[in-house]
């Protein structure tokens, strides 16, 4: 679960348009989708868009990841998300 601490935080400080705030919402929204996906397994466009919201959340973090490496190690920590596989 996600602790009420990045949502204060982010929405104070950051606008609805802020890449910190993407991803605090696709975040949200792949728990709750997650939660869902455990009750009903066989629910494949669920899946679908899941693998959607995880791809788009991916790309947003490599997206400020190359812009401000401090704002994204911050965001990462508040969210509990774990750091991508480098090749």
């Amino acid at each position: 679960m996600i602790k009420n601490s990045p949502i204060s935080v982010i929405q104070q400080e950051e606008k609805s348009g802020s890449v910190e705030f993407q991803v605090f919402r696709l975040t949200n929204r792949i728990e709750r989708l997650t939660s869902h996906l455990e009750l009903h397994r066989r629910d494949y466009l669920s899946q679908r868009g899941l693998r959607k919201m995880l791809g788009k959340r991916q790309r947003l973090l490599v997206y400020l990841s190359n812009k401000n490496r401090v704002r994204y190690r911050e965001l990462i920590g508040q969210l509990g998300i774990r750091e991508p596989k480098t090749s």
